[in-house]
């Protein structure tokens, strides 16, 4: 992936004008198309607005209409610095930090990182080849006693990656069989070679058409040469650390927000052109109402 700092997001986007302009040549790669002169028309930008204006009939457009900018008082160059923040951690960042950053209130700062978040909820091809699934429990505490799987009240997530290629994050109300498999089903194809924990809930994959191979975590055993689950454990350990050591804790309500954010990150991680000109172009390919 090239490299994109900090320096050239200031040399990229040095104001709110140049992110505007941005954005509308984002929209309109070949030009505005006037809906009052039926043909595309060189526009200006209005003074003071984030408008332009067909030099022609004066019919003004917005670029930022529909998408997570539209109406929003936040200079336009904060937007674009805290997805920039967003797209060059590995762990994530808090909304704290964007509030002393940019010194806005926290509740500004907490709707632009959620709003951000919408753009990195990606529908991503089905998995198909080498596909590890596993699940995890985030958040809560543990209640005594029992250990393992359903021994406490934490938020269930599942995840599905493939090997040398994306990862596909679920929140899930329980581990059932007849929840899981639907799941799966509709993210990895049939012909896909999968490999899990020897939990009981996966037993049936094999009956569902899918090659599978098990590894006894419970008899401590993590490898078999190529049965494992270490790429999706990895990304477990990845996700905790940036909830636990960042966000601290996150509402079971949001937390598919914040599972497709480190998916996003994950999924992209080998992009040629930079994570945040990637992300920058979501606001503008996948326009979201506020």
């Amino acid at each position: 992936m090239k490299r994109y700092t900090i320096k050239d997001f200031g040399k990229q986007f040095p104001d709110d004008d140049s992110c505007l302009e941005f954005i509308k040549n984002a929209r309109w790669p070949n030009g505005i198309l006037c809906d009052n002169c039926k043909r595309v028309t060189k526009h200006h930008k209005i003074t003071d607005r984030k408008v332009y204006s067909c030099d022609f009939c004066g019919t003004q457009v917005s670029p930022t209409a529909g998408t997570i900018f539209h109406k929003s008082p936040t200079p336009l160059r904060h937007w674009f610095y805290a997805i920039f923040l967003m797209a060059s951690t590995r762990c994530g960042i808090s909304a704290k930090q964007l509030e002393r950053e940019l010194g806005v209130t926290y509740k500004t700062a907490w709707r632009m990182f959620s709003q951000i978040r919408k753009l990195m909820a990606e529908d991503i091809n089905p998995l198909t080849g080498q596909v590890e699934i596993d699940d995890t429990y985030i958040g809560g505490k543990s209640h005594g006693g029992k250990c393992g799987r359903g021994a406490n009240k934490k938020t269930i997530v599942m995840g599905m990656v493939q090997r040398e290629g994306n990862i596909s994050t679920k929140v899930v109300p329980n581990l059932r069989a007849t929840t899981i498999n639907p799941e799966i089903k509709q993210r990895v194809t049939s012909s896909s070679v999968i490999f899990t924990d020897d939990y009981h809930g996966y037993a049936t994959l094999g009956k569902e058409g899918y090659t599978h191979y098990k590894i006894s975590h419970a008899n401590g055993k993590y490898t078999d040469g190529i049965v494992h689950t270490n790429n999706i454990e990895g990304f477990w350990s990845l996700a905790k650390r940036g909830i636990d050591g960042v966000h601290h804790c996150v509402d079971p309500f949001y937390l598919q927000g914040y599972m497709d954010e480190y998916a996003f990150r994950y999924n992209h991680r080998k992009d040629e052109a930079p994570m945040f000109i990637t992300l920058l172009s979501q606001a503008t390919d996948k326009p979201i109402s506020q």
